[in-house]
């Protein structure tokens, strides 16, 4: 179970939390492009150099298993920013409060997909038969994301997830500085800059749900599958702030996350067939998918819809 390399990760994941959150932005400054240009980069650099220790520990086989999973939670983690951006909006989290929900987003994030990663690998090792399954569900999410590429994405308002959590959860509609609760009227309650994190916990448990299954396809190793997943979702925060501005361009990565889910989902279904999809296959496929969705969004100008004559 990789335990000496496991610990040495966490406690890296635990370093690393807690300089950039009570350290390097403790004062909740505002994030510019150039700071969060350098640290996206420095977190790319950091698991580009951590798949040179798979790579001379394990071979190139897992090399790639890593790299193909990496880059598919990267490039989900970019269709995830665009609700996070939605959900700060609608709370009207600004400025550096942003980076204080998504720090504490992630912190929860690290936790919750460690544990449903260790599930998901023991409940494939002792049912073998839940990969197919998983092939079904993720098929059927790509077909979902087609259907949806073009259509209005509904508001946070209509979200059945935060219909719920306001029900239920004691919101009080204010800020207290930096806190993420606050005692009013004799009772704890969550400010707005609570709530904005309780969400964005919760889109990542309904993205984690979309992505293990996908990334599981590609490797069944917990080290590969969890060490990709984390690197991908640590290095969140700085890319929201360096894509912030630019989100909307790019249209066409949930048409080519689509089709990833569709292939690793095929991919998934044939295995009962005794057909296996080589893992460098699955990386180019990956690879070749998601930069063609991005280049394609930033390279073909955008149709303007003609306006109506008065």
């Amino acid at each position: 179970m990789h335990n000496l390399e496991l610990t040495a990760f966490f406690l890296f994941v635990i370093f690393a939390t807690w300089l950039d959150l009570f350290v390097l932005h403790k004062d909740d400054h505002d994030i510019g492009l150039k700071e969060a240009t350098v640290t996206s980069l420095a977190w790319i650099l950091l698991a580009v150099l951590f798949s040179g220790y798979v790579y001379y520990r394990y071979g190139t086989e897992m090399w790639m298993q890593y790299i193909t999973a990496y880059t598919m939670e990267k490039a989900l983690s970019v269709d995830n920013l665009f609700v996070i951006a939605t959900i700060f909006g609608f709370f009207g989290i600004r400025g550096g409060l942003q980076h204080r929900a998504l720090a504490w987003g992630v912190i929860g994030a690290v936790a919750m997909r460690s544990l449903l990663i260790f599930l998901g690998v023991e409940a494939v090792e002792r049912f073998s038969w839940l990969l197919p399954v998983f092939g079904v569900f993720l098929v059927v999410t790509g077909f979902k994301m087609l259907r949806e590429n073009d259509e209005e994405k509904a508001s946070l308002e209509d979200n059945k997830v935060y219909r719920l959590l306001s029900r239920v959860l004691p919101v009080y509609p204010g800020y207290d500085g930096h806190a993420v609760i606050t005692r009013r009227n004799g009772r704890w309650e969550l400010t707005l800059l609570g709530m904005a994190i309780v969400m964005v916990e919760a889109t990542d448990l309904l993205f984690a749900v979309d992505s293990i299954p996908a990334v599981m396809a590609i490797s069944q190793d917990f080290f590969i599958v969890l060490t990709s997943n984390i690197f991908a979702i640590l290095g969140l925060r700085a890319l929201y702030f360096l894509l912030a501005g630019i989100l909307g361009k790019f249209r066409y990565l949930s048409l080519g996350l689509a089709f990833v889910l569709l292939f690793i989902g095929g991919k998934m279904l044939v295995l009962p067939f005794g057909i296996h999809v080589e893992t460098w296959i699955s990386l180019s496929v990956v690879l070749g998918t998601i930069t063609i969705a991005i280049l394609a969004s930033l390279l073909i100008p955008e149709k303007t819809r003609p306006e109506s004559a008065d």
